[in-house]
């Protein structure tokens, strides 16, 4: 039988979730030399490296799985706690979503384990396209994702699809799209993208247009200050209808690509770790995905995991 060193596991899975050797020591209080010596002491059981020594320091592929293990055994272990009390500490949850879904459904879907609290949550941000690496890698336990890649030990649930409109102030609409959506007009019209893993701008535009160029665009990080700065006249981009809906209606927004959408389908991916926790929020996760995401709602195939439709009949 295979012994587990625990300890050295949870010096591990300190050091790479605090991202410090010295924030480790604090956290499990001990010396930070105790701290390096339990993980030698686990690289010399497992016979290889687990830590890449970097700052911040990463793990190896092994390092990873044996952190993706020791967070499994942690909540199979918060399960024998059904009833925290004052001295109970509460379990920590991780979890990857899109900012998109954070900004507009994940609170509710997150309320039952919340209130009153059950768990602590580590709700990490990332595209929709790349939550299911951190997933794959041990670092959460589910995600909600737009790849539909299927991960050993883990469950897939379809959710419905995020349905997002190209959107604009009337000004600055009437400002750079005067003839409508063009290829003239947006290369030259200035967008808003999350950043560099956001694909979704210039996958739409290829689709829809055939365009593959450069467009100048601003970078911001942040879903509702997103939609702030397109109301403000300074750039037009891609919102999800949950968020545009009210602007839309006021006035504030117009759609400046004739109705045509994209419709995203997400995915929830979990360790299959059957616990009254984990049950409560993948329950409550898909059953509030399902209120408020499109269901079945697609009518034209587009692009590989995204649908183009026309938004004036959803």
């Amino acid at each position: 039988m295979r012994l587990v060193d625990y300890r050295g596991l949870a010096a591990l899975d300190a050091v790479i979730g605090l991202g410090s050797f010295e924030k480790a020591a604090q956290a499990l209080m001990i010396s930070q030399p105790a701290v390096s010596q339990r993980i030698r002491t686990l690289e010399n059981l497992e016979g290889t490296l687990l830590i890449i020594r970097s700052q911040p320091p990463t793990p190896t592929e092994a390092g990873q799985r044996l952190i993706a293990h020791y967070r499994q055994v942690k909540l199979l272990e918060a399960a024998l706690d059904a009833q925290p009390g004052p001295t109970t500490q509460l379990p920590e949850l991780a979890i990857a979503v899109n900012a998109d879904s954070a900004a507009t459904w994940i609170p509710e879907a997150l309320g039952p384990l919340l209130t009153p609290p059950s768990c602590l949550l580590d709700i990490r941000l990332d595209d929709q396209d790349h939550t299911l690496s951190q997933l794959r890698e041990g670092r959460v336990f589910a995600c909600v994702t737009s790849a539909s890649d299927l991960v050993a030990g883990t469950t897939a649930t379809p959710l419905g699809a995020m349905r997002y409109l190209c959107v604009a102030s009337p000004a600055f609409a009437a400002q750079w799209f005067p003839d409508g959506f063009t290829v003239e007009a947006v290369s030259q019209a200035p967008a808003i993208t999350f950043g560099s893993k956001d694909a979704l701008h210039e996958r739409y535009l290829e689709h829809r247009l055939g365009y593959t160029g450069r467009y100048p665009h601003h970078v911001l990080g942040s879903a509702r200050d997103f939609v702030r700065f397109i109301e403000a006249g300074y750039a037009y981009g891609m919102v999800p209808l949950l968020q545009a809906e009210t602007a839309l209606a006021s006035g504030r927004l117009m759609d400046v690509a004739a109705g045509q959408a994209l419709d995203v389908p997400l995915t929830w991916h979990a360790w299959d770790i059957q616990t009254p926790l984990t049950r409560t929020l993948s329950d409550a996760v898909i059953a509030t995905a399902r209120k408020w995401l499109l269901q079945n709602g697609s009518t034209l195939t587009g692009l590989a995991g995204v649908t183009e439709t026309d938004a004036g009949q959803a």
